[in-house]
């Protein structure tokens, strides 16, 4: 049972993280970059960057929430698991363009082993006992049916 909290707790980090992200990028798109780890283009409108990068990583979060609140931890296992994709690439990004390896491994490398922890945990976790014949089940909750 504490590892099916901790995994949920750590479920929900992973989508606020990158809810948080995508808002810094969509409403702050002048401070947000210097977190990312690459430096704004010096001519031009690099705010078409920051706008699509804010809306994948809000797509990202409400997909994790959207699944955690379903009840829908295989599949969320899953998500998360390609999910992992991103920082990776972030962090190729970073170390393509001219930002600095710690930034790459201190930012998005140890996102992705997060993210990577979160889905092996959420992967490999017991389904939760089911309700007693006859009692009531939380209202709205779905069944997950890779649970069965």
């Amino acid at each position: 049972m504490m590892k099916r909290h901790l995994t949920t707790a750590l479920a929900l980090i992973t989508g606020a993280a990158v809810l948080f992200f995508g808002l810094n990028f969509l409403l702050n798109p002048e401070g947000a970059p210097d977190g990312f780890g690459i430096e704004p283009w010096p001519q031009g409108n690099a705010a078409g960057y920051f706008a699509v990068k804010g809306v994948r990583d809000l797509a990202v979060a409400a997909t994790v929430f959207l699944l955690l609140a379903r009840g829908q931890r295989r599949t969320l296992g899953w998500v998360v698991l390609i999910d992992a994709i991103l920082p990776l690439g972030d962090a190729l990004a970073v170390l393509t363009h001219g930002g600095s390896l710690t930034t790459a491994l201190g930012v998005h490398v140890s996102a992705a082993s997060v993210i990577l922890l979160t889905a092996v945990m959420l992967l490999t976790e017991r389904p939760a006992e089911r309700p007693a014949e006859g009692s009531s089940r939380r209202v709205g909750a779905a069944p997950d049916p890779s649970n069965a």
